[in-house]
């Protein structure tokens, strides 16, 4: 292609938190350009949004569906390429559907949807227009945590037996909801956030980078949610053991009441020949423990490391990298099959590694198994294909 690929966006306007992420992360390696968005489900703010950005005014609207119909009326030539969607979760499904009637790829952030049966619709609907569609999920894009997936591929580890995943953050250790506080307000509230608050949340990233870096399928889950905060209906703390198609056992804590943590995603994964574990916190390290030989501590962009890690990082050895440019390598990876779309060319979607609709599937498919089991008396439920 000699042109940089055109992005839509929903969502992320004035006071919003991830649309600045995505936009900075889509836009890091120069191939993906901002034309147009819905940036608000109010007209006014999308319009002082667009304002924010430098967009012609022609160009932003005041809801998606507008964004959607008139973008699609435009020269080949002129168009938006794909819709990013960055709103609260309840909004996922509909304008990721209303894009892809559209015409137009899509990148979501996560959660997927809200439910299992607007996951399973979605990806009916994907199949049905072959359009593209890319799941944030965004810590599969640090280089050490592709470093840790080649370990275990390659056997390293040996045979996985125990993995240990945890995320741990305080920030609803109290009723922030009932201040008006915007974030808290829509991920406590079903409305908005679906069946659950943390485990839909954060521990779905849990499962994700579990799955990601193992390789291996979460068959089975026995989970109990808890809800700690009085006056809140979804749960804020939850603890699931798990058991996976090899055999191995797991177990995933996730908490958002744990005061003092901030952001503490970190896993730890056990094979009969060495151990690794990685903290989101200090993400350039990777630490790998063998029995017999002192312990390793791999590091972002050094010598020795895996080609899918090196080409993950952008800077030399010793400067940090981290959350955006875990972003911006999903958005890289995506733009790249985007642009071999465009360009007419026979893709294989599943040579790019980005978090595609089948992973968003698996995420909720976990979530409402989760909630089942907690629910139940038997407790041992299996996560269905």
């Amino acid at each position: 292609m000699n042109r940089k690929i055109r992005m839509g966006m929903v969502g992320g306007g004035r006071d919003a938190f991830i649309g600045g992420v995505h936009r900075i992360a889509a836009q890091m390696d120069g191939r993906i350009e901002l034309v147009c968005g819905a940036f608000s489900s109010t007209p006014q703010k999308s319009k002082l949004s667009g304002k924010d950005l430098f967009l012609p005014p022609e160009r932003v609207y005041g809801t998606y569906r507008d964004m959607i119909r008139k973008e699609s009326k435009l020269p080949e030539g002129e168009r938006m390429d794909f819709v990013s969607i960055v709103t609260p979760n309840n909004m996922h499904y509909p304008v990721a559907m209303a894009s892809l009637d559209g015409g137009f790829h899509v990148v979501c952030d996560t959660p997927m949807t809200v439910n299992l049966d607007e996951a399973q619709n979605l990806e009916r609907k994907i199949e049905a227009t072959g359009k593209l569609f890319c799941l944030t999920r965004n810590y599969t894009g640090y280089p050490m945590v592709k470093e840790a997936r080649e370990l275990v591929a390659k056997g390293k580890l040996g045979k996985i037996r125990r993995v240990v995943v945890e995320y741990p953050q305080g920030w609803l250790a109290e009723r922030l909801e009932a201040s008006g506080q915007k974030q808290a307000s829509w991920r406590t509230d079903a409305r908005f956030a679906g069946v659950s608050c943390c485990m839909g949340d954060i521990g779905s990233h849990g499962h994700n980078l579990t799955e990601y870096i193992t390789g291996l399928r979460i068959t089975e889950v026995c989970a109990d949610l808890n809800v700690f905060v009085n006056g809140r209906t979804l749960d804020d703390d939850g603890s699931v053991l798990i058991r996976f198609d090899n055999g191995a056992r797991g177990v995933l804590w996730a908490s958002q009441v744990a005061i003092g943590r901030a952001n503490g995603l970190n896993i730890r994964v056990y094979g009969d020949k060495g151990t690794l574990e990685w903290d989101q916190e200090e993400p350039n390290s990777l630490i790998v423990r063998w029995p017999n030989k002192a312990a390793e501590v791999r590091r972002t962009a050094m010598a020795g490391i895996s080609k899918a890690a090196a080409s993950a990082a952008r800077l030399t050895a010793g400067r940090p990298e981290g959350y955006l440019e875990g972003f911006a390598n999903i958005y890289a990876s995506f733009a790249a099959v985007v642009a071999q779309t465009i360009d007419g060319k026979a893709v294989d979607e599943t040579k790019f590694d980005y978090p595609k609709v089948r992973d968003g599937v698996r995420g909720m498919f976990f979530v409402d198994t989760v909630v089942k089991s907690s629910a139940s008396e038997s407790k041992w439920l299996e996560v269905p294909e």
